[in-house]
């Protein structure tokens, strides 16, 4: 399992931002587009990508096209759907799965209550849009669910993540031979008792769309 950590100054100038309480939901949604376009970028590297030749104003050149079939971007709902914007302006080709997931507040673990996706993933590329990486619980059920799927060449993208989160996500990949690779804007300090990270942003759904 490959993880990155992103090391860029508008990344971290964005995200200062983004932790602020006094943020507001419509610059928190701006900002998690803007944070998650710079993400994708470096998420992106190894997309597959074929060798095409086009004629420009002045004469042939040779290039390069996204390679088919073509990746499945899956928010994991409903806060990766604040993400899946930023990721769909520079990808915008790329076909859109949603999965619903919910964490138990008291149990920590993941549910699936939605799925709008492929039966077949075999051959795709997928990026997992969910913000925030704290006790991996969700991440890991959302992977495994992609696995079954056939998926063999996995992406995650998240703002931010817990040191608990990645340990918890190594170990439960740690003898996968399939291509998982983790792409985040921070690593922070730890988990709170209750699961959140800290010092974090708080809960991002919230934070989004507010309370509901």
């Amino acid at each position: 399992m490959k993880i990155h950590i992103a090391d860029h100054p508008l990344i971290t100038h964005k995200l200062t931002v983004l932790r602020d309480e006094r943020t507001d939901s419509p610059t928190f949604r701006r900002l998690t587009e803007e944070i998650v376009t710079l993400l994708a970028y470096e998420a992106t590297r190894e997309v597959k990508v074929e060798s095409v030749n086009v004629k420009t104003p002045v004469a042939m050149a040779q290039g390069l096209h996204l390679a088919k079939p073509k990746p499945v971007v899956v928010p994991i709902l409903r806060a990766g759907l604040g993400m899946l914007e930023g990721m769909s302006r520079l990808i915008p080709t790329a076909e859109i799965g949603f999965l619903g997931m919910v964490r138990d507040e008291k149990t920590l673990q993941a549910t699936t209550y939605a799925n709008r996706l492929p039966e077949d993933l075999t051959g795709r590329q997928c990026y997992i849009l969910d913000p925030m990486l704290a006790t991996g619980g969700t991440l890991v059920a959302a992977i495994e669910f992609l696995l079954a799927k056939g998926a063999t060449d996995i992406t995650a993208i998240c703002i931010l993540a817990a040191p608990e989160g990645i340990a918890v996500l190594e170990k439960a990949f740690a003898n996968s031979k399939v291509a998982i690779k983790l792409v985040t804007g921070a690593l922070d300090e730890k988990l709170n008792e209750h699961g959140y990270i800290v010092p974090g942003l708080g809960d991002a759904g919230d934070r989004l769309y507010g309370v509901v």
